[in-house]
């Protein structure tokens, strides 16, 4: 269960009401109500969700986001909301809205100093932009909201009669930016929390499902909703008063990577955003601070890891469809790729794999593509041969080359734990700060593991990687599972499922499939590598008596739902050929899966990552 739907039970002292409470009209009761006895965060999302169906993780990073302007020792938390277009991000972003009251909500188009001459601007007024190219000049004034969010934001200009004009914007105002892709620079990615709108086809049938009930008068609209006032209400106590919160034991928080310095400070930010919304059942010290608990970390931590995972990219800072074309790439353990590649793993045209890469200007600004953002991608421009219509030529092509070991160090970048140890010592790390014993199981992965369905496939697999001693040579095998690292262990790769008679694939009689590959390519440029063929298995081998099924299935030429039989991070890639493509029946198998003992080749294993990327809503 989430953190945020557990009500914590009445501690001893308890924070003092606001300092200034708005005038107790019914829905100010019932707010009040529901801060000092029930769960404010909940009873946010509950109503949120009545207008906008899944996508907890962004309503979560909002709610925080406008507590942080109540907190008075916080650097303030904005957003950065990306994704596909037409999938909810404005839709999101105008159901949070909607909750917080008129004064303190400002939305549409302004110029670069629009917002200095606006004099009706208050303190702690949300500001969102929906699909707005921030100028150089924006960019520069969001950096500069975040860098001084607890003071105003003043300018300097000259009037028409040549005197100085001292112009402001208030203090403790959030920027929420929702874009297709990154809304800025890296410096100005670096102060967001980033978090991407779910555009999966699971969620777009939800959606589809919640309108038909709107459509049919099932359910209330959101101006026929009487909790909203409620959630009004409850905003503007909490903005009656700006309070300080401490962690006592920040100490005892472990970081595995602390590159980035303003990560940390978002953790401790979220953590003490979510004591604020239940002052009224923390306690106090002798100056009024909000004591946090280990209910915030929790709750802090286990968002933070969301929107580091499959839910945003907070420490790559890459867009939804960037991390899908990286994750692609890692699967299929290809170190050089081209454009085309990406054509086919995520289903685009030529020209958004191209600005997928490498970005694109826009009138303001130039928009960041993944050889930006990620070290371990390097453009390789290079003049290759080819023949047209029996004519010769030469003409420049980009390729990419691709570290795996490098991608897998970057994207899984750190984890969070509470270290119970009286000494401080954090070099356990099996303590994840609850019983600071066998708590490792618990300490979350913030690898950005775009299609994981659990917490343990973001996990270490000593498996991945085994070296091998074998007839054919020491060589190493490179498997595309989803894991965060790389490993080479020592021994020979046998299958404990397999007896050692069995044919361990269609077109390998000897087993010459268990064989690893060769991480060293020859031509790095040429993306096909020639081995021998293997000849057929025998006629009893199991996958090819699975195979002549699926043919009397589908008819001859036909292929059949890939995503419905195979599952692609069930595959590892070898550097020799297997054979033929079980699939198709033409291609060279040089992807191999030992548990449906099934041999394919790129391009059937390229449409099988296609197809579970659409499913995700990626392309």
């Amino acid at each position: 269960t989430h953190p945020a739907l557990h009500t914590p039970s009445l501690p001893v002292i308890l924070s003092p009401l606001p300092d200034t409470i708005p005038e107790q009209g019914e829905h100010h009761k019932k707010a009040m109500e529901i801060l000092e006895h029930g769960n404010p965060l909940a009873f946010l999302l509950d109503v949120f969700h009545r207008d906008h169906v899944g996508d907890r993780a962004v309503a979560e990073c909002l709610i925080m986001s406008v507590a942080s302007q109540s907190v008075e020792n916080t650097a303030g938390l904005h957003v950065s909301l990306s994704g596909n277009s037409g999938k909810g991000k404005t839709h999101a972003c105008n159901a949070m809205v909607r909750l917080l009251p008129e004064d303190y909500r400002l939305k549409g188009t302004v110029s670069d100093k629009a917002l200095f001459y606006h004099e009706s601007l208050k303190p702690g007024t949300v500001l969102l932009f929906d699909d707005f190219s921030l100028s150089d000049d924006m960019q520069e004034l969001l950096k500069s909201a975040t860098a001084n969010f607890r003071e105003p934001i003043e300018h300097r200009t000259l009037t028409r009669e040549r005197q100085l004009k001292l112009c402001t914007i208030p203090e403790r105002c959030v920027w929420w930016l929702a874009k297709v892709e990154s809304i800025g620079d890296d410096q100005v990615m670096n102060r967001m929390l980033t978090v991407w709108i779910d555009d999966s086809k699971k969620q777009d049938q939800a959606v589809l499902d919640h309108l038909k009930k709107a459509e049919a008068g099932v359910l209330l609209s959101p101006t026929e909703d009487t909790d909203v006032p409620i959630c009004q209400a409850m905003w503007e106590i909490l903005k009656g008063a700006v309070r300080r919160v401490k962690i006592p034991f920040a100490e005892r928080i472990c970081f595995s990577a602390i590159q980035n310095r303003r990560n940390p400070a978002m953790l401790f930010d979220l953590m003490k955003c979510h004591a604020l919304l239940h002052f009224l059942k923390r306690r106090t010290d002798e100056d009024g601070a909000i004591i946090a608990t280990t209910e915030d970390f929790e709750y802090a931590r286990t968002l933070f890891c969301a929107i580091n995972g499959e839910g945003g990219g907070q420490e790559t800072k890459l867009t939804k469809n960037e991390a899908a074309a990286l994750e692609s790439i890692a699967r299929m353990n290809l170190e050089v790729f081209t454009i085309q590649t990406l054509q086919d793993t995520l289903g685009l045209s030529y020209y958004q794999a191209y600005r997928l890469l490498h970005g694109y200007p826009t009138n303001k600004t130039k928009q960041q593509g993944i050889l930006d953002k990620c070290p371990a991608i390097s453009l390789i421009d290079a003049t290759v041969a080819e023949e047209f219509c029996g004519i010769e030529g030469r003409r420049r092509k980009h390729y990419f080359s691709f570290d795996l070991m490098h991608y897998r160090k970057w994207s899984a970048q750190a984890d969070v734990w509470l270290d119970n140890k009286k000494d401080g010592d954090q070099n356990d790390s099996n303590n994840d700060g609850s019983d600071g014993a066998d708590g490792a199981k618990d300490v979350c992965s913030f690898a950005p593991a775009l299609h994981t369905k659990t917490a343990q496939t973001a996990k270490l697999n000593n498996g991945e990687i085994e070296r091998n001693s074998t007839k054919e040579g020491n060589i190493i095998d490179r498997c595309t599972e989803n894991n965060t690292t790389l490993r080479t262990l020592q021994g020979s790769y046998s299958n404990p499922n397999m007896a050692p008679d069995e044919c361990g694939c269609v077109c390998d009689p000897c087993n010459i499939a268990k064989l690893p590959t060769n991480t060293t390519i020859s031509n790095p440029i040429d993306d096909s590598v020639s081995h021998k063929r293997i000849q057929l298995c025998k006629p009893d081998c199991k996958a090819m008596q699975s195979y002549a099924n699926m043919q009397k299935t589908t008819g001859t030429g036909g292929t059949p739902p890939l995503p419905d039989i195979l599952d692609h991070q069930d595959f590892r890639r070898s550097a020799i050929s297997l054979g033929h493509c079980t699939i198709c029946g033409k291609g060279a198998a040089v992807y191999h899966s030992d548990s449906q003992r099934t041999s394919i080749c790129e391009g059937c294993y390229s449409q099988l990552i296609r197809e579970w990327n659409r499913a995700e809503g990626v392309g």
